[in-house]
């Protein structure tokens, strides 16, 4: 069965069929809700909700990219814990620091030996920290973006907003993720050392 059929039965009441959408979008979802939010906890909380939202909303489904309509909810999920938390803030000194981050892939002996694996985790905590300091909006961007591949006409229908938009927001996001890192250049594995170089740009 397509996705279009599986999303036909769920609006039917299928819940096998929406299970499934689940099982397919359920990686997506989590790596964005972190991204976002950087606490794995509080990632798999907004992402559940997500599911919830999209099975209690699918009628309202009208076509067009189902993973844009669905990681719109994903988004706002996020936005909703993160107003939450603004209003009641954590009093513990872990609300300081950001949190064990997504498990990563496993070493591949072929490709990288254990001294670049260990860089490339240090590297991708020192990023994810420094995309945890962005403002909503841009750290949203950012991810859809350059973690997760997303075009800026899919971007625009998740937040809603104009390609132009979209295109304002990475480029401040990028700006300020390349100030983190320059600042920090001394905690970078050598050979990621910016210098000159745009980070974002490979």
């Amino acid at each position: 069965m397509d996705q279009e059929a599986l999303i036909t039965a769920a609006q039917q009441g299928d819940t096998a069929a929406f299970n499934r959408l689940v099982l397919q979008y359920q990686d997506l979802a989590y790596s964005v809700a972190y991204r976002i939010m950087s606490d794995p906890d509080a990632a798999a909380d907004a992402t559940q909700e997500a599911f919830i939202s999209a099975y209690r909303g699918l009628a309202r489904f009208r076509g067009g990219s189902f993973k844009a309509w669905l990681m719109r909810i994903v988004t706002n999920a996020c936005y909703d814990e993160l107003r939450r938390r603004k209003r009641h803030p954590q009093d513990s000194l872990e609300a300081l620091y950001v949190k064990d981050p997504m498990p990563a892939s496993p070493l591949n002996p072929h490709l990288e030996s254990p001294e670049e694996y260990v860089q490339r985790q240090e590297l991708s905590h020192l990023l994810q920290a420094g995309i945890a300091l962005l403002p909503d909006e841009q750290r949203t961007a950012l991810v859809l973006s350059d973690v997760q591949g997303f075009s800026y006409a899919e971007i625009a229908e998740v937040m809603g907003v104009p390609r132009g938009t979209v295109k304002s927001r990475l480029h401040r996001a990028r700006a300020r993720l390349r100030d983190y890192l320059l600042d920090r250049e001394e905690l970078l594995p050598a050979q990621y050392r910016l210098g000159d170089r745009d980070p974002t740009q490979g």
